[in-house]
């Protein structure tokens, strides 16, 4: 079947939704692979038994994760989507998921990098200094959140 003008308007609108269900999904894992990746670079800060201690701190994770979230779908749904191509290909843009692995993994790095870059040229800030107190980590993940959302959503609306 192919997506176009030719078919109702209500089964356009399930492939838009179905196709934002599946780009979230994928995004989210991506999220969570960026929350273990920091998990590994920062192994003197344990995230997730400092944000524990605190409801601030669980407060600030929770609304990280759900601004990331919203920039994913708001990403997903402003994206082009191919009109006159088969279903599959409206469902699942192999090419814009791999734009979107890519994109994420560099901005990855160069943030990883810039932030160790950051961490040498102030020496009199000691980021580590983070480990003891809940709400700083709490606020810290929430930023990494957002960062990570912000990099999704520009991967999903670039244009091809």
């Amino acid at each position: 079947m192919q997506v176009g003008p030719s078919i109702p308007f209500y089964l356009l609108v399930l492939v838009w939704v179905g196709r934002m269900v599946i780009v979230t999904f994928l995004c989210t894992i991506l999220g969570w692979l960026g929350i273990r990746v920091l998990d590994v670079l920062t192994p003197h800060i344990h995230q997730r038994e400092k944000i524990g201690e605190n409801p601030v701190s669980v407060g600030l994770f929770i609304a990280g994760f759900m601004i990331f979230i919203g920039l994913i779908i708001h990403g997903n749904c402003t994206a082009p989507m191919a009109i006159g191509g088969a279903l599959i290909d409206s469902l699942i843009d192999l090419r814009r998921l791999g734009l979107v692995s890519i994109c994420f993994f560099a901005s990855l790095l160069a943030g990883i990098a810039l932030f160790d870059i950051l961490n040498k040229l102030t020496p009199r800030i000691p980021f580590l200094s983070i480990k003891d107190d809940s709400a700083a980590v709490g606020i810290y993940v929430f930023g990494y959140f957002v960062f990570l959302g912000i990099i999704l959503h520009s991967a999903l609306t670039m244009s091809l």
